[in-house]
């Protein structure tokens, strides 16, 4: 799942290699914290938060399938 986070992000942003994603498990929850160059935030937001949210519904469909939830955050 981590992978599959990953590849989508890195392919749109302008910096992949500077992409991390911090993975970390409770109980029934999975906690992600995308970290990306400062230049691309935006991008991994965009308009109006679409991208961002549809990132975040593909990374709770993947979670859902193995029984647990899923958060992705992005920090800056």
């Amino acid at each position: 799942m981590k992978r599959t986070l990953l590849n989508v992000v890195r392919q749109l942003v302008d910096h992949p290699a500077d992409v991390r994603l911090t993975e970390m498990h409770g109980a029934t929850t999975s906690i992600y914290e995308l970290r990306c160059h400062s230049g691309d935030v935006g991008k991994i937001i965009g308009k109006d938060g679409k991208t961002v949210s549809a990132i975040r519904t593909l990374a709770g469909v993947m979670a859902v399938r193995r029984g647990r939830k899923a958060v992705l955050e992005v920090v800056e």
